[in-house]
């Protein structure tokens, strides 16, 4: 007979897990959002999400001040406790046995495209510096306090006011057009008008952008050639790189593209201003120290960018 095929293990969501286990243990939702650096909303959603994954009975009483644990959700406690610490220690163990000092884990959550073209071709610098920090980068364009999951720093626009976060200014920018050097030598962009003879790349997020701008230059009337629609600044970025068009560059995020020649700005006396970057930290004891470290790093690797 062939081996049986092994099951695969059911397992609830794990950041559920966590929201719950801070929340019964400390007897209070707000308490669990302080501790884990997310907001009183995002514990809520986690834990409905982990109770309907499990279905009834209830975790939690909803009081009028505040939650109870059911007897369910007490003998949920007591397993997922010690889950989590025999995890926890597990993972300590590991780093132990690989050698050399345990590195502090930062999570970091920041918007894609500033990732792609800014913080990922720097990273390698910051980790040469701080051997000791692993930072765990993800990306997404959800709003600081909308994030289902905890982070150390969220990188997003601004100046904004989330509750239950300081923000930190990283870096400013603003808008302008930019083509490839082939393409501005092939049909020369002297005058704004000579924008009729080429591709306009748009941003489907900012679908005004060139509006604003040849309004800005004094040319709302303008035609061009034919227009490009793309999603992400990246893949606007990109396509301006490959030819295909004249984008709206942000400046912050095609700095390295002028200085290395893929990218020209025909139209650098006007511009659009545009939000900055700003970094996110959670309000909570204790502050992961690698924030401040990381996020010092950020603020001076901007300034001579």
């Amino acid at each position: 007979m062939p081996p049986a095929t092994p099951q695969r293990r059911p397992l609830p969501p794990l950041n559920a897990v966590r929201a719950f286990e801070a929340a019964a243990r400390l007897g209070s939702f707000k308490n669990a959002a302080t501790e884990l650096g997310v907001t009183h909303g995002a514990i809520s959603r986690q834990i409905q999400l982990l109770e309907a994954w499990l279905g009834a009975p209830a975790l939690f009483l909803r009081l009028a001040r505040g939650v109870a644990l059911t007897p369910s959700g007490n003998a949920l406690l007591a397993e997922f406790s010690p889950a989590l610490d025999r995890i926890s220690a597990a993972a300590r163990q590991h780093r132990q046995r690989r050698g050399g000092p345990i590195a502090t884990v930062l999570r970091v959550n920041a918007l894609a495209t500033f990732s792609l073209r800014w913080l990922l071709p720097r990273l390698r610098l910051f980790r040469d510096e701080h051997t000791d920090i692993e930072v765990q980068l993800t990306t997404a364009n959800e709003p600081v306090d909308a994030l289902p999951e905890d982070y150390d720093v969220v990188i997003r626009g601004g100046p904004d006011t989330f509750h239950g976060f300081v923000s930190r200014p990283l870096l400013t920018e603003r808008r302008l057009p930019v083509c490839s050097p082939n393409l501005a030598n092939q049909y020369p962009l002297s005058i704004v008008s000579d924008l009729e003879r080429h591709t306009l790349i748009h941003v489907s997020t900012m679908p005004r952008l060139w509006h604003d701008w040849l309004t800005e230059a004094g040319f709302a009337g303008l035609k061009p050639r034919a227009t490009l629609t793309l999603d992400h600044f990246y893949l606007s970025v990109q396509a301006a790189i490959d030819g295909l068009g004249v984008a709206m560059g942000p400046t912050a995020l095609v700095g390295d593209d002028l200085a290395m020649q893929r990218l020209v700005t025909p139209f650098p006396e006007v511009s659009l201003p545009a939000r900055s970057y700003f970094a996110y930290l959670p309000r909570r004891e204790p502050i992961n120290p690698a924030s401040m470290v990381f996020c010092e790093w950020l603020a001076q690797t901007a300034e001579h960018r």
